[in-house]
Parts: C-alpha cells; sequence; structure tokens
C-alpha cells in the first residue's frame, strides 16, 4: 500500500512537471516565433463560434433555475425583486465562467485530445519532426491562443443569457415587478464581478488547451490509447477547472476588495 500510494504521488508530481515544461514551451514559442494566424483564426472559430449553442443553452437554463429556486427562497421574507441580483451576481463571477468552462473542456478539450492523439499514433507529428517544424509551434499553440481567447466571449455571452433567461423567469413566469428588479440587479452588480468571471475564463482556457493538448500528445498506442487519453483529458481539465475556481476566487476577491 505505502508502495502504491509512493508511486501515485510520483506520477503525479511528474505529470505536473511535465505540464509546466510545456506551458513554458508555448510561452517561449509565443514570444519568438512568428505565429500562424490563419491557423489561430480556424481554431478560434472551431472552438468560439461552434461552442457557443452549449454554452448558451447551459447558461440559459442555468440563469432560469437558479433565479426559481432564489425566489422560492426569497418570496417567504418579501424579497422577491431581489432574486435577478443573486442571479446576476452570481453568473458574472462563479458560474458562468465555470459552466461555461466545463462545457467547452467537454467539448473541445476531447476533440483537441482526440485529434492529436490520433496525429501521434499515426506518426503524424513525428513527420512534422522530419520537416524541422517542431510541434508545439504548429499544433499547440494556435489551440491555446484560440482556446484563451474565446473563453472570455463565451463566458461574456453565458452570463448575458443567463442574466437575461432570470429576468423573464422573475417577471414573465414568477410576476416579479420588471422595474425593481432591474434596479436591484445594477445597484448589486459591480464591474469586478464581471472582470472576476472574464480573468477566470482567461485561465481556464488555458488548463484546457494545455491539458488537452499535454494529453493528445502523450497518449498511448493504438485507438484505447487515444480514447484513455480524450477521458482523462475532460476529467482532468473539469477537475482543474473547478479546484482553480476556489484558488482564484480567494485571490481575485482580496485583490479586488481589498480590506
Amino acid at each position: 500500500m505505502m508502495g502504491q500510494n509512493t508511486g501515485t504521488q510520483s506520477g503525479f508530481f511528474r505529470e505536473a512537471g511535465r505540464l509546466t515544461l510545456l506551458f513554458a514551451e508555448i510561452i517561449r514559442s509565443i514570444c519568438t516565433q512568428r505565429l500562424a494566424w490563419s491557423d489561430v483564426l480556424y481554431q478560434l472559430y472551431f472552438i468560439g463560434n461552434r461552442s457557443q449553442t452549449v454554452v448558451l443553452i447551459t447558461g440559459s437554463f442555468t440563469g432560469m433555475v437558479l433565479c426559481a429556486q432564489t425566489y422560492f427562497q426569497f418570496h417567504k421574507v418579501k424579497m422577491d425583486s431581489a432574486s435577478l441580483s443573486i442571479v446576476s451576481v452570481a453568473m458574472a463571477s462563479e458560474l458562468g465562467p465555470v459552466l461555461a468552462g466545463l462545457m467547452v473542456a467537454g467539448r473541445v478539450g476531447a476533440a483537441m485530445t482526440a485529434e492529436l492523439g490520433t496525429m501521434r499514433v499515426t506518426e503524424q507529428i513525428d513527420a512534422l519532426r522530419t520537416l524541422a517544424t517542431h510541434p508545439v509551434d504548429y499544433l499547440v499553440v494556435p489551440r491555446f491562443l484560440a482556446t484563451v481567447v474565446a473563453m472570455p466571449l463565451l463566458t461574456v455571452e453565458a452570463i448575458a443569457i443567463g442574466i437575461a433567461a432570470g429576468w423573464f423567469v422573475a417577471t414573465g413566469v414568477l410576476g416579479v415587478d420588471p422595474a425593481y428588479s432591474i434596479k436591484h440587479m445594477l445597484h448589486f452588480t459591480e464591474v469586478n464581478h464581471l472582470l472576476m468571471g472574464s480573468l477566470k475564463a482567461v485561465v481556464f482556457g488555458g488548463i484546457i488547451a494545455l491539458i488537452g493538448c499535454y494529453k493528445g500528445l502523450n497518449c498511448g498506442d493504438g485507438a484505447e490509447g487515444v480514447g484513455r487519453a480524450t477521458n482523462d483529458a475532460v476529467v482532468h481539465a473539469c477537475v482543474g477547472i473547478l479546484v482553480t475556481n476556489f484558488f482564484l476566487t480567494m485571490f481575485l476577491r482580496s485583490v479586488l476588495y481589498p480590506q
């Protein structure tokens, strides 16, 4: 049992070290190499534009159910018109970036790992090296940049549609006064809430791309190895988002709201 624990710990630190080295190589490539902007734009389209549907559906129904549950509790103390303010603050600072990140991790992270993993097992990555093309420069950097840029945009969309859907439920279904709902939402929602969500989205985008590309470049041989790497990439990205969210919340809270 002791040997298994030691092996697990060493494997974790080994994986963390390799991820750190890959991240450092990405930053070096961005700073020193000429970027292929056509590849970045294509990845931006694939990651951003084609992920809008799932992100908007997630954001809208999250805003609706959050507004309904908040109303059911606030109605007991006659604070119905404050329901939308809870939705706006929660969507802007927490739920918007986290749920958008989880959805993008499930869709884009899996696709990214499967694509790079297939290229690895079919020796296309080795062929790039024989042509003096670095796989990180050609394959990883465009995906990393596109994900980091697309995630804040998708998060803002999720926040906006979540608040709009919550307002519709509050005023159209639950009978809350529209004017007071808007007034309370604007009073309690600050620019820092949206800034916090946007900064989180940038970090989450980096986590998704970094883990997805790493798992794809280091997957096992054959279809089984690609499938296992794809599954690991989604799980690790989702866990990384949830864990990182806590530390980012505490850090950004202390920076944006100093005592």
